[in-house]
C-alpha cells in the first residue's frame, strides 16, 4: 500500500498565530476513502529544511500533501523548494495563468501572476474558491494554507488520481481497556505480541484514572489483528487483570 503524508508549513503555525486546521481534516478525508495517514511534519519557513524534507519524501515515493507557502510574497518558499527538491527550474504555467486571468483580468499583473510560477513539469490543482491554482509534481500536491481552499483541493486530488486505492486495504484496529495494571506491568506482554506478530503495530494509551487503566491494541491486517487481540485477552486474564472491550 502507498504511504500518505502531509507537510504543514509556516512560522505562523509554530508561533501560535494560527492554529493548524489540516491534520484532523486530512485524517478524516483519508479515512472516509479507506486510506490512512502515515506521517505528518510541521515545518517553519526554513528553505533548507523544506527542500531536504521534500527531496526525502519524493525519493521514498510517498503521496504527499503540502499546505502553505505557495503565495507570491518573499516569505513564501515552498514553490522554489519543490523545484529544488525535484531538481528542475521554475517556469510560468500557462493553465495557472489562465485561471488567474479568468479571476482577476488585468489585475493579475504584475504580481498575482507570480503565483503561476511552478516547478517545470508540474500539473495544476484547481482552486474552487479564488482560482489561484495549486500544483503537483512527483505525487506531491501543494495547496494553500487556507483550509477553505486547501481541503476541497485535497479531495479533488484524491478523487481524481487515487480512486483505485479507495477501500482496498485489509486493515483493522482493535483494543481493550486493561485495569489495575498500568503500562509498566504490561510491557513484557507487549514485547511478546510484537515478536509474535511483527507485521502489526502495537499501541498503548494510559489513562489518568484511579484504576490504572491502559488501552492496549493492535492494528494492521485484520486476520492477524483479531488473532493477536485474542492472545492479548487470554494473557491479560491469565495475569489476573480485569479488562473490557473498547
Amino acid at each position: 500500500m502507498r504511504t500518505f503524508g502531509i507537510y504543514i508549513i509556516g512560522d505562523e503555525i509554530l508561533s501560535g498565530k494560527r492554529k493548524d486546521a489540516h491534520l484532523t481534516k486530512i485524517i478524516e478525508l483519508l479515512n472516509a476513502r479507506g486510506l490512512q495517514l502515515g506521517w505528518a511534519n510541521y515545518m517553519g519557513d526554513i528553505p533548507e529544511q523544506i527542500t531536504a524534507s521534500l527531496k526525502a519524501s519524493m525519493a521514498r515515493g510517498d503521496i504527499v500533501f503540502s499546505f502553505g507557502g505557495i503565495g507570491a510574497t518573499p516569505d513564501d518558499y515552498t514553490r522554489q523548494c519543490a523545484a529544488d527538491a525535484a531538481d528542475v527550474v521554475i517556469e510560468r504555467h500557462p493553465a495557472a495563468v489562465a485561471e488567474l486571468e479568468a479571476r482577476y483580468g488585468q489585475d493579475a499583473y504584475p504580481k498575482r501572476v507570480l503565483m503561476a510560477d511552478f516547478p517545470k513539469g508540474s500539473a495544476i490543482i484547481p482552486n474552487p474558491v479564488n482560482r489561484v491554482a495549486g500544483f503537483s509534481i512527483h505525487e506531491h500536491y501543494f495547496v494553500p494554507g487556507f483550509p477553505d481552499m486547501a481541503h476541497p483541493m485535497v479531495e479533488w486530488v484524491l478523487d481524481t488520481y487515487y480512486p483505485h486505492l479507495f477501500n482496498q486495504r485489509d486493515y483493522a484496529e482493535s483494543s481493550i481497556m486493561v485495569m489495575e495494571a498500568g503500562e509498566s506491568r504490561l510491557i513484557d506482554l507487549m514485547n511478546e505480541m510484537l515478536h509474535k506478530y511483527p507485521e502489526l503495530k502495537l499501541f498503548s494509551l494510559p489513562k489518568l484514572d484511579e484504576r490504572g487503566t491502559t488501552e492496549v491494541g493492535m492494528k494492521g491486517l485484520s486476520v492477524q489483528v483479531y488473532a493477536a487481540m485474542e492472545d492479548i485477552k487470554q494473557a491479560v486474564t491469565a495475569l489476573g487483570y480485569p479488562w473490557k472491550e473498547t
